[in-house]
């Protein structure tokens, strides 16, 4: 194999070498090649002894029961726990190395919050027991609930939702209840272009609809062009600050202005609180509501689809209509939840309920630990090394990446990319799939929407100079091979468990259901969908 050149990348591998290096196994050393479960069992034997039970009916259900065997895998025990350790050892992890994913801030998990989340009472805590035996827990509640609003310079918090999505549409309904109350119909939420996905789709989900206010050439909202747009039937604005494209909005203030005046009110997507943290209260710009995703600004464990928690800060004018429950103090000192309406207790006028139960206790006692072992000088520490990690990966790269907005200034959190100037034929997603090779997960790609072939990355300030550094070389590696147009990319990733695959075939025509003999159904083999 070829040796590495100066710029620290390995030529990849080409047909002759590959077939001198495949191996009879298909392992390769520590990569051990792993089938699909059904591949690896059979239907006619069982890892275990079973004895049969008595299959007399029971009255009213002896329509339910099976007349044949469910077409399940037949694995031994070290069949199946080498099944799933091999698969662990094909997937990524922040404890592998960074996430430079843009707008999703993965950063490292704190083991200390771990510990104290695995304390007795937090750890085994359970929705039904009474009040009177959980205490701690709803003093954790209450502590990180008083942190969000001292940190946010807001009036009230709505712990219960379990996600960003899901605190957004908290913030909307908390707005419609509001206009509900003031007895005005107003069906249009204004969204900038540089705001996350999820606030169009999460207006439209809450009933609301879109109308898109443009970036101006610096990336940042077009202020006039949203002036344009207030009228009568605009029940607010969301926006997200930082936004997409890695930049403050700094007439963020004036915004508000201008929307409260019009009879509206102001949700900002807090997922990029992450690069403001201790530095600014969005309360003081004019913020009515703003989810607070815990994983990404608070450490707790990312990805999966949860556990998660999206607490939602709330304005004074919103306040009264948060949801049920909340934590509350009494004068005895205890700490209780409140689960019905009470006028004399807050939350007069709440919507209803977003969960069943309360919120995510594991996080929450994550959270807070985060909090208290970074104090307020720790957290405001956070953001400027989140700013200052990205500032030198933008500027590191911008030479050979095209930054479309390195002329506004410093960015935030994230830096942005596009891939104007490489080769002909060569795309973001060549770069993307090179860092594979280079043992690095990709950063996002093609987003935001207004820049062609954005490549967004956050370091995040859990990131070494060191770490940075080998990730930028890697980076601008990949660069100067799309720029002298190397083959070799448009194949890449080479050295993973799974070759590039039809990402498109996959989306359109997913093979969700395991048919048996793939071939004769139909499915495409390994490596007609790009396995090793």
């Amino acid at each position: 194999m070829s040796a590495p050149n100066a710029a620290g990348w390995r030529p990849s591998l080409g047909q002759a070498e590959r077939a001198e290096n495949t191996t009879l196994s298909g392992d390769y050393g520590l990569m051990l090649e792993e089938g699909l479960s059904f591949e690896l069992g059979a239907a006619d034997k069982c890892g275990v002894d079973i004895d049969y039970a008595d299959r007399s009916p029971i009255e009213g259900l002896a329509r339910f029961l099976r007349s044949e065997a469910p077409a399940l895998p037949g694995l031994t025990e070290p069949e199946v726990v080498r099944h799933y350790t091999r698969l662990s050892r094909q997937n990524y992890a922040i404890d592998l190395g960074p996430f430079p994913l843009g707008s999703c801030t993965m950063k490292h998990n704190p083991r200390l919050n771990e510990k104290m989340a695995r304390l007795p009472g937090f750890a085994d805590v359970h929705p039904m027991q009474p009040q009177t035996t959980v205490q701690g827990a709803l003093e954790v509640i209450e502590q990180l609930a008083d942190w969000l609003m001292k940190l946010t310079g807001m009036a009230s918090v709505a712990m219960s939702p379990k996600a960003g999505a899901h605190g957004e549409l908290c913030g909307l309904l908390c707005i419609r209840a509001a206009l509900d109350a003031r007895g005005e119909t107003r069906d249009v939420v204004l969204v900038p272009e540089s705001a996350h996905g999820t606030n169009p789709a999460t207006a439209a989900f809450a009933g609301f609809k879109v109308e898109t206010i443009p970036a101006t050439p610096a990336g940042r909202v077009d202020v006039e062009a949203l002036r344009a747009k207030l009228a009568p039937n605009v029940a607010g604005v969301m926006i997200t600050n930082p936004n997409t494209c890695g930049l403050f909005e700094p007439d963020m203030r004036e915004i508000a202005d201008a929307v409260h005046a019009a009879g509206g009110y102001v949700y900002c997507d807090g997922a990029n609180f992450n690069a403001i943290v201790g530095k600014v209260r969005p309360g003081d710009l004019g913020v009515d509501a703003m989810h607070i995703n815990l994983h990404k600004t608070f450490s707790t464990p990312h990805g999966g689809g949860g556990p998660g928690a999206g607490p939602v800060v709330l304005s004074e004018a919103l306040a009264p209509f948060a949801p049920l429950p909340f934590v509350t103090r009494g004068a005895d000192g205890s700490v209780r939840l409140v689960e019905e309406e009470n006028a004399g207790e807050g939350h007069a006028q709440a919507f209803g309920r977003m969960v069943a139960f309360h919120g995510q206790m594991g996080m929450f006692t994550r959270a807070l630990t985060y909090i208290l072992s970074h104090g307020a000088d720790g957290l405001r520490q956070v953001a400027e090394d989140a700013v200052l990690n990205a500032n030198y990966v933008l500027r590191a790269c911008e030479d050979l990446l095209p930054a479309p907005f390195a002329a506004s200034g410093p960015c935030m959190h994230e830096a942005l990319f596009s891939d104007a100037g490489l080769a002909e034929g060569f795309t973001t997603l060549d770069i993307a799939k090179g860092l594979i090779d280079e043992g690095f997960h990709p950063m996002t790609v093609y987003f935001p929407l207004v820049v062609k072939g954005a490549m967004l990355v956050e370091p995040t300030e859990t990131e070494s100079k060191a770490g940075l550094d080998r990730f930028i070389t890697s980076l601008r590696s990949l660069a100067e091979r799309a720029k002298a147009g190397d083959e070799s990319l448009h194949s890449a990733p080479h050295f993973a468990p799974r070759r590039r695959l039809d990402e498109t075939l996959a989306a359109r025509k997913p093979v969700l259901v395991w048919q048996g003999d793939a071939a004769a159904a139909g499915t495409p083999s390994r490596s007609e969908a790009g396995g090793r």
